[in-house]
């Protein structure tokens, strides 16, 4: 029976000290050697050092995924150790340089095949005939989207609707400002203090993205083909901003520094849905990027080397991140 490990199921607690990450390998060697998995999966992150180092000695296979285009600096640690490589850019294999099989499969994401487009809009109350856009800042600085809506809001919906997720800190000010809109306006503003299950419903009716370049975001907003503006977190040791640059050299998204956005940088950005042939054009770069199938794609790794199986070839991981028949 295939028996998978995660590294984030090890109880291991690492700081910086070398003298606690030594430490640490004997206890992932002994955790291992009692389990004895088929196979370790890691997204990196310090718990990997040990979890992979353990690992290599005891000759278990593991695979490595790297969701950002600057890899951790985990990741290049121990990107030597594992049997395979997993990486949402190209860009990032330049980065480590590690002598061992690289795939491409792109981020992990929520099918965009499950939604009907109706049906999300429907769903979530967007008027009919009426483009949206769908804004979120993620758990990391909201503060910043929730002023630039709250500021532009009452330009915003005379064109369009907003779909806004606030966090609970900014909810209670949006409704406020929901009911501060003119009566027959009200219903262009639609705020969620958070989207769990309907943020898939969210993209599939999304005309246009705000938000963050964390690897998960980015995935979605190719895979579901939604241009995008795109603010870098400034705060994340440039990873946003090497992300972010995938999606604007491509021409699927607008880049706004964090300093530089605000309410009339978010009016001037939700221009692109007044013109049609540009919206068009970038919905077809961010689409030419998805990776919808980058979950089925890693599991196909993981299931070959739990398994004994020869590992599948580069064009056959291609062919089933994008869902290409050929």
């Amino acid at each position: 029976m295939l028996r998978t490990l995660r590294s984030t199921d090890v109880s291991i607690h690492l700081a910086l000290d070398p003298a606690r990450l030594a430490a640490s390998v004997p206890q992932a060697t002994a955790l291992l050697a009692r389990r004895r998995p088929s196979v370790i999966f890691t997204t990196g992150g310090y718990v990997a050092i040990p979890v992979l180092t353990a690992a290599s000695a005891l000759r278990i296979p593991s695979v490595l995924w790297e969701g950002n285009v600057i890899p951790g600096r985990s990741v290049r640690v121990v990107a030597r150790l594992a049997s395979v490589l997993a990486l949402s850019f190209a860009a990032t294999a330049a980065g480590l340089d590690a002598g061992r099989p690289t795939y491409v499969t792109g981020t992990p994401i929520r099918d965009p095949d499950t939604i009907d487009r109706e049906e999300a809009r429907e769903s979530l109350g967007i008027p009919p005939g009426l483009r949206s856009v769908l804004v979120f800042g993620g758990s990391q600085a909201v503060a910043r989207f929730n002023a630039a809506v709250a500021a532009a809001l009452p330009r915003l919906v005379e064109r369009v609707a907003v779909i806004h997720v606030t966090g609970d800190a900014g909810y209670a000010e949006a409704l406020a400002a929901r009911e501060a809109l003119p009566t027959d306006l009200r219903a262009r503003y639609l705020p969620h203090a958070f989207l769990r299950e309907e943020m898939t419903a969210a993209l599939a009716a999304a005309d246009l993205v705000v938000g963050r370049a964390g690897s998960s975001t980015l995935a979605e907003v190719a895979a579901f083909g939604i241009p995008m503006v795109v603010v870098p977190y400034p705060h994340a040791a440039g990873h946003q901003r090497a992300n972010a640059r995938i999606l604007v050299d491509a021409g699927a998204a607008t880049l706004v520094e964090d300093a530089d956005f605000d309410a009339d940088a978010l009016v001037r950005a939700t221009g692109i849905l007044d013109d049609p042939r540009r919206h068009l054009e970038a919905a077809a770069a961010a689409r030419s990027l998805g990776r919808p199938g980058a979950a089925d794609a890693v599991a196909d790794l993981v299931l070959a080397l739990g398994e004994g199986r020869p590992l599948p070839d580069a064009a056959s991981i291609e062919r089933i991140a994008t869902r290409r028949r050929s």
